[in-house]
């Protein structure tokens, strides 16, 4: 990973969004000859303020600086890696629209976020170059779809990022997928909270609630540092209001691949009010073999943090399957069949016998 030559002093710390090369190199966090432009003309780059500010420039292997800034790794793709990873492509039977799940869409409205994240599963689909939002036309057709589909009780506002959407434009959204009888669920996936907490204002807060649904937000965070205070004092905003807060983090190699990082990473969240929900294994998107890790390995975390970490700051492990065929757990195993029943593996290791009568 290319890393600054020298820290910047704090006066040269962003008072807005980097997106070139030339600015994170002006601020320190890229050497100025990084040689990283064939990445950031093929994926997107951005990294908040506060983002900037919470890396630490002397330290190479910073989390969040390999979370967010360019590398050149990102040009080498391997056979297993897809543009489309989890199949949003073979689940869209309108514009915007995803139906993976019987009972649920996701509604991309947006195609641009606060900040890229290297890894992310969408980066062919996300940033500056791709449309920026749903037409006028395309979201009508995706809200008639909602209503035409009386089995979708949940709908899942992802992207891009919804949170990067005006306040006003969320309020008319929710007030007509309220208005939808059998939705009574409605969920923001976001980075915003973390990547730039001021955007978490009080209009912002009113605008993703409304009468009849029930609002939950997920929050995207991977490491314990990014939630400095400023982030836990957005989220303390929504939480405040009455919005149900969910945490998803990505298990990546290098950022939070250790048992005590990801341990102080879901009690920090469970401390700001954030229940932990899934832990997802790497994605299979193009330039990111760098991120990935083994499931054996992950399961290997899950096994340690089991009876050690709150149970309520345990997320599910699991694999979004290639192709669009879903998410799946794919934590550690404790039961085995045995002639009396079941023997049963605690978190200590100690295996006992589970005697079951049907």
């Amino acid at each position: 990973m290319n890393r600054p030559l020298s820290s910047p002093s704090v006066s040269a710390l962003p008072a807005r969004t980097l997106r070139s090369l030339d600015e994170l190199a002006d601020v320190g966090l890229l050497a100025p000859d990084a040689g990283l432009e064939k990445v950031a003309g093929r994926y997107a780059v951005a990294v908040t303020p506060t983002l900037a500010g919470l890396i630490d420039r002397d330290d190479p292997a910073d989390p969040i600086a390999r979370q967010f800034i360019p590398d050149a790794r990102e040009l080498e793709t391997r056979p297993e890696e897809r543009e489309d990873p989890i199949g949003d492509h073979a689940h869209s039977p309108v514009p915007g629209i995803v139906h993976r799940y019987p009972d649920r869409v996701l509604l991309k409205l947006v195609g641009v976020c606060a900040v890229y994240c290297r890894f992310c599963f969408r980066r062919e689909m996300v940033g500056p170059g791709a449309e920026t939002s749903l037409s006028e036309d395309a979201l009508e057709d995706a809200i008639s779809y909602i209503a035409g589909h009386p089995e979708i009780w949940e709908v899942v506002l992802t992207g891009g990022d919804p949170f990067v959407v005006a306040p006003r434009r969320l309020a008319l959204l929710m007030e007509r997928l309220a208005a939808i009888g059998h939705v009574k669920i409605v969920r923001f996936h976001t980075r915003v909270p973390v990547a730039a907490p001021e955007r978490v204002t009080a209009a912002l807060v009113e605008a993703i609630r409304a009468p009849g649904v029930t609002t939950y937000v997920a929050v995207h965070a991977n490491h314990a540092s990014e939630l400095a205070d400023e982030a836990r004092a957005a989220l303390a905003r929504l939480a405040d209001a009455g919005v149900a807060l969910v945490g998803q983090s990505v298990l990546l190699a290098g950022v939070n691949d250790h048992e005590a990082t990801l341990a102080a990473l879901f009690r920090a969240l469970v401390e700001c009010r954030v229940k932990p929900y899934y832990l997802h294994h790497p994605d299979l998107a193009p330039g990111t073999a760098h991120f990935r890790l083994s499931i054996a390995r992950g399961q290997e975390l899950m096994r340690a943090l089991r009876g050690r970490v709150s149970g309520l700051a345990l997320p599910t492990y699991v694999l979004d399957i290639p192709g669009g065929h879903g998410k799946v757990p794919i934590g550690p195993g404790w039961l085995e069949p045995a002639p009396e029943g079941w023997r049963v593996t605690d978190y200590c290791g100690g295996v006992h016998a589970y005697g079951e009568a049907v």
